[in-house]
C-alpha cells in the first residue's frame, strides 16, 4: 500500500510531482498548511483531553511558523514586470 507522501507525489497536478525539493525548509514551506494543520488537530485533541499546557506547546510552534512565513511573505519583492 503507498504511503501518504507516495500518493501525494503521483497526483496530478501536486506539487510533488516535480522536482522533489531539497531541504526541510522547502519541504516545509511546500506543506505548511498542513503542518498548522496536523498541530491544530493535535492541539484540540490534547484540550479535550485536559492537556492544554501540551495543547498551548503546540499552537506555540503552529504560531512561530505561521509568524515566520507571514514575515517571509511581507519582505518578499515580486521581479518588476519586463515591458
Amino acid at each position: 500500500m503507498p504511503t501518504g507522501l507516495e500518493r501525494a507525489e503521483r497526483s496530478a497536478g501536486h506539487p510533488m510531482s516535480g522536482p522533489r525539493p531539497e531541504s526541510v525548509g522547502e519541504l516545509a514551506e511546500l506543506y505548511l498548511g498542513n503542518i498548522l494543520f496536523a498541530l491544530e488537530r493535535t492541539a484540540g485533541i490534547l484540550d479535550e483531553e485536559g492537556r492544554h499546557d501540551d495543547a498551548a506547546f503546540y499552537r506555540g510552534i503552529a504560531r512561530v511558523l505561521a509568524d515566520a512565513r507571514g514575515r517571509a511573505l511581507k519582505n518578499h519583492k515580486p521581479p518588476a514586470a519586463s515591458r
